[in-house]
């Protein structure tokens, strides 16, 4: 805390954001002054906050109380010293600083996200082995809009102009967007961000924003950031930015696809080649992992209603679990490297997911593989939009039955977080099934 006190007087902070993250991924918790913050050390949540689903409700009440004290207790949160951040778009010096969750008697919270990477990351730590990630963000920037009845608009740019048809990886359209981009990189270093390169991907307005590797926890808190970043520098332009899987009909949706790969934590080489450069037999059993464990654990990556659009027939999306070398239609796309810097991208991952969550459960998918030394199938050549075999669920309902009778998600993040996070989503999916949709409107209205 001391180290944390000297960078808070630094900085001239006189306000501090003290940050948890749901199992959404919403940023929930208190402003507090900065001489408060310096002397209580951390903050007091109650422990329901885990449980709370993006529209504010909370689980049932027999299985909240089989998962939270029934007198609703406070959970103690205390500051992570490097994860402190600033808040560059504030009126007044503030700092982010995310905290993490412990009981009275100083036991990790399980329901906590972050939590929950940090336990994947101690068994590879165990094995002597270390992850290495690389998030890659994909979003839209639309007109902002008070309806959500009506469908989303590209905005205006620079040329006064919206962007119309696919525009691909074009220069000129992502330039019509130069203010708020050079805002967002602004802020983004000022925060110590370690964001890479700018593309314009292939819907209207939608963009992508790659991170440079490294260690997984830290990669995670720093997409947690970005989203609040690029929302803010958006809102400063008059525009919104969305991390909907599938926030536009007739675009692509928009992925997290996550680059990973283990060292060798002693010798730092990589563990998923062997000296002659070839693929590794732990990076095989990785890969065999993934492609086992992924449908088990989707809601992780895909977890809400609008999620599963982006695996809608026709789209871009890869909606399998095959893999293959330099092959963008597999869900699990081994790029052209050198052996050192040999990986797996999966595809397969949400813009709309917890990045924590998204991060440990595709490590973990990877690591049951290393560990039960399970097989791949063949890589695929040519395209793999097709294949029937390794079927993913279609629906969030069909997925979190799965989840919720996956023996391995239980043992390793455990009964108490598996329980509680598909008794969250189905909290929104039953909130969901109460709407009644324009498409119901339109075509049932008159007709039936």
């Amino acid at each position: 805390m001391k180290d944390l006190e000297s960078w808070l007087k630094e900085r001239r902070i006189t306000e501090v954001e003290c940050l948890v993250t749901d199992i959404t991924g919403i940023a929930r918790g208190k402003i507090t002054p900065v001489s408060k913050f310096v002397a209580e050390k951390g903050m007091r949540l109650p422990e329901s906050v885990l449980l709370q689903s993006v529209t504010g409700d909370y689980v049932q009440d027999d299985i909240y109380y089989s998962l939270l004290d029934p007198a609703d207790i406070d959970m103690i949160c205390k500051p992570d010293g490097g994860a402190a951040y600033p808040v560059p778009w504030a009126l007044e010096p503030t700092a982010q600083v995310i905290h993490d969750c412990f009981d009275k008697m100083g036991n990790p919270i399980e329901l906590s996200a972050r939590n929950q990477l940090k336990k994947v990351l101690a068994l590879y730590a165990d094995r002597g082995w270390r992850p290495i990630v690389a998030p890659e963000m994909e979003f839209y920037l639309t007109k902002r809009c008070e309806d959500p009845d009506l469908p989303l608009q590209p905005p205006i740019g620079r040329s006064g102009r919206q962007e119309t048809g696919r525009q691909s990886f074009s220069i000129d359209a992502a330039n019509e967007f130069d203010p708020l981009f050079e805002d967002m990189y602004d802020w983004c270093e000022a925060q110590g961000l370690d964001i890479d390169t700018l593309v314009h991907e292939e819907g209207t307005a939608q963009m992508e924003i790659n991170f440079r590797h490294g260690d997984p926890l830290t990669l995670a808190d720093q997409v947690f950031l970005f989203k609040r970043t690029m929302r803010e520098a958006a809102l400063k332009h008059d525009v919104a930015a969305t991390f909907m899987a599938k926030p536009v009909t007739n675009e692509p949706g928009s992925a997290m696809h996550i680059h990973q790969s283990v060292l060798d934590a002693r010798s730092g080489k990589s563990i998923f080649s062997n000296p002659d450069g070839t693929m590794s037999r732990l990076f095989l059993h990785h890969i065999g992992g993934l492609q086992r464990f992924i449908p088990e654990s989707l809601p992780l990556m895909a977890p809400n209603v609008n999620s599963f659009r982006r695996f809608l027939p026709d789209t871009s999306a890869p909606v399998n679990v095959e893999w293959g070398e330099e092959n963008r239609t597999c869900g699990l796309r081994v790029p052209d490297s050198t052996p050192q810097n040999r990986r797996v991208e999966n595809r397969l991952p949400g813009a709309d997911a917890n990045a924590y969550l998204a991060i440990a459960a595709s490590l973990l998918c990877g690591y049951l593989g290393m560990i039960q030394k399970l097989h791949p199938s063949a890589p695929v050549q040519g395209r793999a939009f097709e294949r029937r075999n390794l079927r993913l669920p279609f629906t969030l309902e069909q997925a979190l039955e799965r989840m919720e009778h996956c023996a391995e998600l239980e043992t390793y993040m455990g009964h108490k977080f598996v329980t509680g996070f598909v008794a969250v989503k189905r909290v929104e999916n039953e909130n969901y099934k109460r709407v009644i949709s324009s498409w119901e409107r339109e075509f049932l209205l008159l007709s039936v």
